[in-house]
């Protein structure tokens, strides 16, 4: 039981940690973060497209978001290593921030997403997912979702963990929309599973 609860606690910790940087690090171009818990040190990975904008002159930035987290989240020795984005069309946060800037300039919802969904396929994902949800249409008109994927997207089971994943809210005149990107990186392996080569829809490759 002790031992469940601390595993709890540590998501719990993860999860939190993981929304105050997406939140202190927007303008760096916050990606995602990795937190693995060693015996000597807690080491933070954070993947932005602005490594400069962490890390602040002389360090000043990268050592406050260090305090920061070790006071606030309780975290013990804390250590923040900071990587750049090599592809952001690789990066699920990314593509749901882009995409949703998109639908508050009022483009059209299904040619963005199947814009997005041939572009990281083009940059080498072995497979994506896009859901939009929410007031696509005019105003009146009833909220409603569209879901499209290309290539091997895992639903269920421990495979599911090498899927990256975000979400985002475009804030457009008729209501709010939810974006989810979920994207299978290049090079993933699953142990069940020989990934074949994608067929692209004519409706993406147009789009």
């Amino acid at each position: 039981m002790t031992i469940e609860r601390k595993f709890i606690e540590n998501a719990e910790v993860k999860l939190k940690v993981s929304r105050y940087l997406q939140n202190e690090l927007v303008k760096a171009g916050f990606s995602r973060v990795e937190i693995q818990k060693t015996p000597v040190l807690t080491r933070i990975t954070v993947f932005v497209l602005k490594p400069g904008r962490v890390i602040g002159r002389g360090g000043h930035t990268i050592d406050t978001l260090t305090e920061e987290i070790k006071k606030r989240f309780n975290v013990e020795n804390p250590q923040i290593n900071v990587m750049e984005v090599e592809n952001k069309m690789l990066e699920p946060m990314l593509v749901a921030r882009d995409i949703a800037e998109k639908f508050e300039r009022g483009i059209n919802a299904r040619k963005v997403i199947q814009t997005a969904l041939r572009i990281i396929i083009e940059n080498g994902a072995l497979g994506a997912e896009i859901i939009a949800g929410g007031k696509l249409a005019a105003k009146g008109a009833r909220a409603k979702s569209i879901r499209k994927s290309i290539g091997y997207i895992p639903k269920a089971g421990n495979v599911t963990e090498l899927v990256r994943e975000a979400e985002a809210v475009a804030n457009t005149r008729y209501g709010n929309i939810g974006v989810k990107v979920r994207i299978v990186p290049p090079g993933t392996v699953f142990p069940d599973r020989e990934i074949k080569p994608i067929e692209v829809p004519k409706s993406i490759l147009n789009a």
